[in-house]
């Protein structure tokens, strides 16, 4: 049972949090909250990757191998896009995002959602800059828990990467031959 000093303290509390993000914000909408509770998640997803390194007992490594950090970066960019842009993969995206249009080679422009945690998480979902920390993270315990797997996903990831360069290059060069 909350006592008479508890209630103020938490009504203190959310007066304080309303006028940081009044502060913050100005006169745009800013989903303080909605972002505070996705550092929140992402450190409660981090912290269980961290026990299920730990309960296996895998050891860390003295420091991350140059060729598995080039590897990891190729491999988070091509999955950071795939889930962040890709047309395949709206329909994971479309209860957060409205479809606004396309965007380059295969991918798509959407919005967040309006609306109590969608903005929060359609920002999350469309930005690939955002997703990629979730990739790296999940892709850096995945190489420690099961390295083999994971390195095997990763080169497809990589290879995958390597064909759209390919193609967009391959797509200028047919575009300057023949528009010349």
């Amino acid at each position: 049972m909350a006592t008479p000093t508890d209630n103020r303290l938490r009504r203190r509390a959310q007066a304080f949090l309303r006028r940081t993000g009044r502060g913050y914000a100005g006169t745009h909408d800013r989903p303080l909250r909605g972002y505070l509770a996705a550092m929140a998640a992402f450190g409660a997803y981090t912290a269980g990757w961290a026990a299920a390194v730990r309960l296996r007992g895998r050891p860390l490594p003295e420091r991350p191998e140059p060729r598995d950090v080039l590897l990891t970066s190729v491999a988070t960019f091509r999955l950071s896009r795939l889930l962040s842009k890709a047309s395949v993969t709206s329909p994971l995206r479309a209860p957060f995002t409205t479809y606004v249009g396309p965007q380059g080679p295969a991918e798509l422009h959407e919005e967040a959602r309006p609306g109590t945690g969608k903005d929060t998480v359609g920002e999350l979902v469309t930005c690939p800059f955002c997703v990629s920390v979730w990739v790296a993270s999940t892709l850096t315990a995945g190489q420690l828990l099961w390295p083999r797997a994971t390195r095997t996903a990763m080169g497809a990831l990589a290879a995958l990467a390597g064909a759209d360069a390919l193609q967009l290059a391959y797509g200028a060069l047919v575009g300057r031959t023949t528009d010349g």
